[in-house]
């Protein structure tokens, strides 16, 4: 018998999901105040979407997606991210003729093979945004304090934006140059992953996990050094709309993003307490991406968040609500004689809108107020001989112990009127 979820998974129990629903409302309120749409893609994909999408070479195609083959012999893959499936979807309905920019929004489970640790897991959740159609250094600076008003709305202060320009192809391939000119000759120093980047994707030397901290890799070439006038007006123009908004960042020249897809503006947020995981938000401008995936140029921006790191720095700095009674009420019956009748009261106040249980087995008087008070029942509604023959039922308030007697016509519109939903 299999007794554990697999490596890299976990349930996400009762307890645990009033934390979640916390997260999630505060996004979905949040993405409504800014004018973003929810939108739901599938778990997985064709494989082929995220070679393109993502790149070939990349850690995340080569090493850590979940790919298998059905049973129509099609290869497919759980989905790593979702900007690409959110761009697949954005072409498949021609999302592109409803207006002259597309902004969407979603939370779902995403899949890497990946070391399992603090914060990430195999099987993790994500909180993204796309915005679709705008060239405007503005739409990089709205999606910047999204993230930044989600992370503050929580509770969690101190936070560290870092910002850069990785541009465009236009000017990347003076920095790619410059690039291998510089590890050209410290190719015997570099790990096997790096000496393979060096002809496909030299930036991405300067984020790997084995090498990014070497003392030489500090001295390699900025890119902003090389962006060319465009790029640099772009970087420039988000630089003054973020000051103006209120929001301080530092300029990180070293900072690039792992996925092919991004151009021009690349963003992290970092929440210093997490330690070494410190990374909360990250995401950037992918202008090229959906002419590569067949559509037509299209400038987009947008960012990810993973929810568990999130929630981890939540509750290191308990900024989690505590967990709210579970239930308007709770029905006791004495005795069997009364089941019937607490039954049809429970029918009533559940179609009243209210939260209410009973307990089917039977069970003592003092077993059923100790799950009253396990499932912090705002009330007890008991009813026993007595109460049934005057068609009465006692109402105990749980959180104060006061006691009466409500005849059953009156009980349900008496609990509505003092429970707050």
């Amino acid at each position: 018998m299999l007794t554990n979820a697999p490596r890299g998974t976990k349930d996400i129990l009762p307890e645990e999901v009033t934390a979640w629903n916390f997260v999630e409302e505060k996004i979905r309120d949040l993405c409504k105040r800014y004018g973003f749409q929810e939108i739901r893609t599938p778990h997985f994909e064709h494989t082929e979407l995220f070679h393109r999408g993502i790149g070939e070479g990349t850690d995340v195609v080569d090493k850590e997606m979940y790919t298998f083959e059905d049973r129509g012999h099609r290869s497919i893959t759980l989905r790593p991210e979702n900007t690409a499936s959110v761009v697949r979807a954005y072409l498949q309905n021609k999302l592109y003729g409803t207006s002259s920019a597309t902004k969407l929004f979603y939370i779902g489970e995403m899949f890497r093979y990946d070391r399992p640790q603090a914060g990430r897991m195999r099987e993790f959740h994500q909180f993204g945004v796309e915005s679709i159609g705008q060239e405007s250094p503005m739409a990089d600076a709205e999606v910047i304090l999204l993230a930044v008003d989600f992370l503050e709305s929580l509770g969690l202060k101190d936070l560290k934006l870092s910002l850069n320009s990785v541009g465009c192809p236009k000017c990347r391939p003076t920095y790619r140059r410059a690039l291998q000119d510089f590890f050209r000759d410290k190719l015997g120093e570099l790990c096997e992953d790096c000496n393979s980047r060096f002809e496909r994707s030299p930036m991405r030397i300067l984020d790997c996990k084995v090498d990014a901290d070497k003392p030489f890799v500090k001295d390699a070439p900025k890119i902003t050094d090389c962006l060319c006038e465009e790029c640099q007006e772009h970087f420039h123009a988000l630089q003054r709309h973020l000051a103006d908004a209120g929001i301080s960042f530092i300029l990180d020249p070293r900072l690039v993003r792992g996925l092919d897809y991004y151009t021009r503006t690349a963003f992290e947020i970092k929440y210093a307490p997490l330690g070494a995981q410190s990374a909360v938000a990250g995401g950037g401008r992918y202008d090229g991406l959906i002419e590569a995936m067949g559509g037509a140029p299209t400038p987009a921006v947008g960012f990810a968040t993973g929810l568990e790191r999130v929630l981890l720095a939540l509750t290191k700095q308990g900024l989690l609500p505590e967990q709210e009674g579970v239930l308007d009420a709770f029905v006791i019956a004495q005795d069997s004689s009364a089941s019937n009748m607490a039954f049809a009261l429970l029918s009533r106040l559940r179609r009243a809108g209210l939260t209410a249980s009973m307990d089917f087995a039977g069970r003592s008087m003092k077993a059923q107020f100790k799950q009253a008070n396990k499932l912090k029942a705002r009330f007890a509604l008991i009813l026993g001989e007595e109460e049934c023959r005057e068609k009465a039922v006692t109402c105990k308030d749980m959180q104060t112990g006061d006691q009466r007697k409500l005849s059953l016509e009156e009980v349900v519109t008496t609990i509505c009127s003092e429970v707050k939903h």
